[in-house]
This record gives C-alpha cells, sequence and structure tokens, in this order.
C-alpha cells in the first residue's frame, strides 16, 4: 500500500510547482519612453508591471517598447513587442494613460493568443505515408502480425 501524502508535503510539492513554471517564464525587458510629458514613476512602474505579463505567451525573452505621448488632451501610447524575429506592435488614444496602457496591454496579449493558437493548430502532426500505407494493409488483413 502505497503511503498517503498529507496536506504540507502536496502544497510543497504546489509551491515548487510554481517556482519552476515562474522560472521557466521567459524575462521581459519593458523600456517606457516619455514624449511631451513629464515622466512619473507612477506611470512607468504601472506600464512596466501591466506589460510584462505578456511574456507568458512567448518562448524566448522579449523586448517591450511602450511610447505615451500627450498632445494637448490626446492621450496616445504605442507598444512594440519584439521576441527573436516575432514582432508585435499596437497603438491606442484616449483621454487617460493609465487607460491607454490597459487598452495596449489587452491589446498585446489579444495578438499574442492569437498567434499561439495559429501556430499550435499549424503543428498538428499528419500521418506519415508509411504510417498510412502500413495502417491500410492492417485493415485489409488484420489476421497478419503487425510489421515494425
Amino acid at each position: 500500500m502505497k503511503p498517503r501524502e498529507g496536506k504540507r508535503s502536496r502544497a510543497a510539492a504546489r509551491e515548487l510547482g510554481r517556482k519552476a513554471a515562474a522560472a521557466a517564464t521567459p524575462q521581459a525587458r519593458v523600456a517606457v519612453t516619455f514624449r511631451h510629458v513629464e515622466p512619473t514613476d507612477a506611470i512607468k512602474v504601472y506600464g512596466e508591471r501591466k506589460l510584462a505579463h505578456v511574456a507568458k505567451y512567448l518562448r524566448r525573452a522579449c523586448e517591450i517598447h511602450l511610447i505615451l505621448t500627450v498632445d494637448k488632451y490626446r492621450q496616445h501610447g504605442e507598444v512594440t513587442v519584439k521576441s527573436g524575429r516575432f514582432a508585435v506592435t499596437a497603438q491606442e488614444e484616449t483621454k487617460d494613460l493609465y487607460s491607454v496602457i490597459d487598452l495596449l496591454a489587452a491589446k498585446v496579449e489579444r495578438q499574442l493568443k492569437r498567434h499561439v493558437e495559429k501556430t499550435q493548430a499549424r503543428k498538428v502532426r499528419s500521418r506519415s505515408t508509411g504510417e498510412l500505407l502500413s495502417a491500410a494493409e492492417w485493415i485489409e488483413d488484420p489476421s497478419k502480425p503487425e510489421r515494425v
């Protein structure tokens, strides 16, 4: 009979799994550029925190460049995510810089999700010609032993 695990050992195993997953997540370097606006630490930290989550959709380390611009009453933002040869860009414009950052993060996340889904759908493996022929032979005469 197998010894039962207690709550503490399961919790410790879960914690180890979380740490391993966090270590496997690629790092994101976030650069924030301000144009025609005073750079504040609050906005910079907010942008870095919101856009750092985007890296979980990518396998490689990525560079994220956030550009925030103010023209009179228009708050404009642009973000570029580069990972290897892959690049995603997004632009937004509202009346508040915080909402610009939120909208940009959502838009880039949507684009990356769609890209990941496309690449996973492309990787569906089809059977080789040899596998198809051996399956067809087996269907015709199931009494024969299967060749390896």
